[in-house]
């Protein structure tokens, strides 16, 4: 133990924990430490935001800010009708680390999503989920020096490996080698670390029980390390959302809209661009180009669906054969793209644009390059795609949706407009939402597991009081909950609040960030690795 250690809060993000998850185990003994986190202290469900997916909700989470305020909806941010992957230039709040900098605190975060590219501020930084592979870090050079300290150090494991569980655990061993060697060299009060593999062997083997359980007592024997040898007052674990089988429908709302009269589509032509022409493009020669020169191969599936064959006529085909997931193996995704039957952006009235967005935009007149709703009849419109939202039935004759809301309801801040028009709520998070057309608008849904509204939050030691209760806990609150944690006063502008658990620091008016343009992600193996768990169709 060093008995030295600053440490005085450190906070633990399990990406997708939840009862669910880590009740076998700990009914099985196999994860003490977290276990111990769970009885020594306070713990309670902890709500997600909407939408519950990691690229917008590690934000909510580290800015304690709803993304009308951050400004991150999802895995891509958009600029008319085309698209990047989100980074850290998208989040337009100040993270804890950065609310403490301001209070002289020093900090180390390691492996936070949407980190990437770092800013400035009193310590060390290496970005996590978003990031690519060798990215920049805080301070410049970090990277290469923990490397060499620990050898190894990958942001993504190896998604080719054969063990998957194997892969994702050393990405977990590196994470709290790189935790303790920074926390070592910084002397921190504040530590926060992140896993990531905990999440993402869901959306790979949701049914292999041994690798998540394998992944889950490496986590857990790291944070016994970080305890045991840097000793912090207090100690937070929270994840993002939950995680859980997905028992309804696959429900494709741009099928849906497209049978209402909303969406208009084209054989063969752009579309929206998608991750598929992008990674087999330009970008796997190492640019970093959005436009796309379509092979041989792709010019002639565009012509075939032109004329009608279109991709999801053949991939019906070998489905009846049983061969379709073979074939789609060996397809170039590109190839497969340029003969889809696509969203035709500019001329549709309304759309899915990504399905993580939890909802529809409208093409407003004014704000999309090729607006077709005039701004007069936006309320109209809206309500009556609202309308026709809520009376989706599956083919069970059960609603779709939870909720049909105007946005307003959910998003609120700067960065608001930004947001879907319409915000959709599967009913019980059971029905897997798509943006994808195709002959049937239901079908089952695509993954077997995915992401849950409700996830988790523990606390124990100095500064928490376990007499209080914690009450009814929101996404929104830990990074308030983290700042009273280490006396620091709360931003005014949170959208959470301390926990009754721990005591007030009172609040505080602080800066928004400056004004700053995004920059590009562009890094074609981000794109693959969210499309390959599922996050981008």
């Amino acid at each position: 133990m060093d008995d030295g250690s600053s440490l005085q809060t450190l906070l633990v993000g399990v990406d997708a924990a939840c009862d669910r998850v880590l009740a076998p185990m700990f009914d099985d003994d196999e994860l003490p430490t977290i276990e111990s986190i769970y009885e020594q202290g306070v713990s309670t469900p902890l709500e997600s935001q909407i939408p519950p997916w990691t690229a917008s909700a590690w934000p909510s989470l580290y800015t304690g800010k709803n993304p009308g305020k951050h400004g991150v909806f999802g895995f891509l941010s958009f600029d008319g009708y085309d698209w990047d992957v989100v980074n850290a230039s998208d989040v337009r709040e100040r993270a804890i680390w950065e609310l403490l900098d301001e209070h002289d605190m020093t900090s180390v975060v390691v492996n936070v999503p949407v980190t990437h590219p770092a800013r400035e501020f009193d310590g060390a930084l290496i970005p996590g989920y978003t990031a690519p592979e060798d990215p920049e870090c805080q301070p410049a050079g970090l990277l290469e020096e923990v490397r060499e300290e620990i050898g190894e150090y990958r942001v993504y494991p190896d998604e080719d490996a054969d063990d998957l569980g194997e892969a994702y655990s050393e990405c977990a061993r590196m994470r709290g080698e790189a935790f303790r060697y920074l926390a070592d060299q910084y002397d921190p009060e504040f530590g926060f670390v992140e896993f990531q593999g905990t999440d993402s062997i869901f959306h790979k083997e949701p049914d292999n029980d041994a690798a998540i359980r394998q992944i889950y007592r490496e986590v857990d024997r790291q944070l016994e390390t970080i305890l045991e040898t840097h000793d912090p007052d207090t100690v937070i674990i929270a994840s993002d959302h939950g995680m859980g089988p997905y028992e309804g429908q696959e429900f494709r709302v741009n099928e849906y809209l497209r049978r209402e009269g909303f969406v208009e589509t084209e054989h063969g032509g752009d579309g929206m661009p998608t991750w598929a022409t992008v990674r087999d493009g330009a970008l796997k020669e190492g640019t970093d180009e959005t436009t796309h020169d379509p092979s041989v191969a792709e010019r002639a599936m565009a012509s075939a669906a032109r004329v009608g064959l279109t991709s999801q006529r053949i991939g019906a085909v070998l489905e009846r054969l049983g061969i379709d997931e073979l074939v789609a193996s060996h397809a170039p995704a590109g190839m497969v793209s340029a003969g889809a039957t696509q969203v035709d952006f500019p001329e549709s009235t309304a759309y899915v644009r990504s399905r993580i967005e939890l909802g529809v935009r409208l093409n407003l007149e004014g704000r999309e390059p090729n607006g077709v709703v005039p701004e007069a009849e936006y309320e109209t419109v809206r309500t009556h795609i609202i309308d026709a939202l809520r009376s989706a039935r599956t083919p069970e004759g059960e609603p779709v949706f939870e909720t049909v809301r105007p946005r307003e309801e959910y998003f609120h801040g700067p960065e608001a407009e930004h947001a879907v028009d319409i915000v959709t709520i599967p009913a019980d998070f059971e029905h897997f939402i798509s943006a994808t057309l195709r002959d049937e608008q239901f079908g089952p849904p695509t993954e077997p597991w995915n992401h849950k509204l409700q996830g988790t939050f523990a606390a124990s030691g100095a500064a928490i009081n376990q007499t209080r209760s914690v009450g009814d806990a929101h996404l929104f609150d830990v990074a308030p909950t983290v700042l009273a944690t280490l006396g620091v006063p709360v931003d005014e502008q949170m959208d959470g609040q301390p926990l009754p658990c721990v005591d007030s620091s009172g609040h505080q008016s602080y800066p928004r960030l400056d004004e700053t343009d995004s920059v590009e992600t562009a890094d074609a193996a981000v794109e693959d690795r969210l499309a390959d768990l599922g996050y981008l169709e």
